[in-house]
């Protein structure tokens, strides 16, 4: 269905799921379902409110390990998202998409 290839069948069945719409992975607490394994058990945490991934440099903890690392960024200063219209870079991906509406004039959120 598309270009990409993958080292490993199992790769290749996750990826697969993104064209299907497959979520095979079924919270049971609640209706929503998932396309990958890790995806359900990080969703679980936000029954269970287990957070376990702690930032060393102040008292936040996440759910998700992604989560974890882009909060570190803003104790790093790291801004890694760089806009291609102008010299303003960001910690988030969210933040460069937003700002990038400055440029393009988008504004997606129309009152009812």
């Amino acid at each position: 269905q598309c270009d990409k290839a993958f080292s490993l069948n199992s790769n290749l069945i996750t990826h697969q799921r993104t064209h299907t719409g497959e979520k095979p992975y079924q919270c049971s607490q609640c209706d929503k379902a998932f396309s990958q394994n890790g995806d359900l058990i990080k969703h679980q945490r936000t029954h269970s409110g287990e957070k376990p991934y702690q930032c060393s440099q102040c008292d936040k903890a996440f759910s998700g390990k992604g989560d974890l690392i882009n909060h570190q960024r803003i104790h790093s200063g790291e801004k890694t998202y760089q806009c291609s219209q102008c010299d303003k870079a960001f910690s988030l991906n969210s933040n460069l998409k937003t700002h990038q509406r400055t440029h393009t004039g988008e504004k997606p959120y129309q009152c009812s």
